[in-house]
């Protein structure tokens, strides 16, 4: 392992069993505990981060948010602690890779669920928001897929409370823009106080990149893109994926409007939307399955 990468093999009353992700400040395992045999993703600062107040904070607050959620599309969130100087999160165990990967690799395999798939998504979100949090960081990164569709959200460190609710002062807080570039709604770029439309346009960016393959805007640098996003008209879906129907496209458009209140009003109107309409004119059919019987051949 790279410096940074180590670990020892428990951490509080976990056993580390092997890494799932490696980003820039953290590590995922996956754990189990072995007093009652539950497997757990665990979340550990890497080495460098360990005394990094910022990054604490970040971890502290995604247990802060996350711990009172149950919703089947959110991922459970169990416990935070520090052990021997390492601050981790123990979160529900799902084995499923992100809905980014899915994207890299190709959807034909999972094109049949897209639907099931952009719905629950949208469920995830809409159940974040009624429970009082912007997320403010919705993009395929922070949904986990699996083979048959389900989908979880993940990754609570920069969501905030609504506007008007005290406990948003208490938010980690940073100089930069917080956000994904490739998905951050215009309000949430010029720095303004966001409500869960700005939630809704980074999803609609995220199921236009799930449908379409690419994210709806890119740019050669990272101010290019911003302003794509501040002022350029979202690119038709139908353009880039002739199989959506007009109305599929229609409310990813209208849901990536610049000005929030051209938007639907939340993510559960969208939702509600979203459940009355087509998404495809032609359903993509399932792959076939091999059955393993021998083919005939000729007499």
């Amino acid at each position: 392992m790279s410096k940074g990468s180590e670990a020892p093999g428990y951490i509080g009353p976990y056993r580390l069993l092997n890494v799932v992700n490696t980003s820039q400040t953290r590590q995922i395992w996956q754990a189990i505990h072995d007093a009652t045999g539950q497997f757990v993703g665990l979340k550990v600062l890497l080495e460098q981060y360990r005394k990094n107040r910022e990054q604490i904070r970040f971890l502290r607050w995604e247990y802060k948010v996350g711990h009172r959620l149950t919703h089947p599309r959110i991922i459970r969130v169990y416990e935070y602690g520090v052990h021997r100087g390492i601050p981790y999160l123990a979160m529900e165990w799902f084995s499923a890779p992100n809905m980014k990967t899915r994207i890299r690799q190709g959807m034909e395999k999972l094109a049949h669920l897209l639907p099931k798939i952009i719905l629950q998504a949208t469920e995830a979100v809409a159940y974040f928001n009624q429970q009082g949090w912007i997320h403010r960081d919705i993009k395929p990164d922070n949904f986990l897929v699996n083979d048959q569709g389900d989908v979880k959200l993940i990754d609570f460190a920069l969501a905030q409370r609504r506007p008007g609710i005290l406990g948003r002062l208490f938010a980690p807080r940073s100089r930069q823009i917080q956000g994904t570039r490739s998905y951050m709604s215009p309000e949430q770029i010029r720095g303004e106080v966001v409500d869960e439309r700005a939630d809704l346009y980074s999803l609609a960016c995220t199921l236009f990149e799930l449908v379409g393959g690419r994210p709806p805007f890119t740019g050669s640098t990272p101010q290019e893109l911003l302003n794509k996003h501040l002022k350029s008209p979202p690119p038709p879906l139908e353009a880039v994926e002739k199989n959506v129907t007009p109305e599929f496209a229609q409310l990813i458009r209208q849901a990536m409007a610049k000005r929030p209140k051209d938007r639907p009003r939340s993510v559960q109107d969208f939702l509600d939307q979203l459940r009355m309409i087509k998404i495809f004119r032609q359903m993509p059919r399932p792959p076939e399955v091999c059955t393993g019987k021998a083919i005939p051949g000729p007499s």
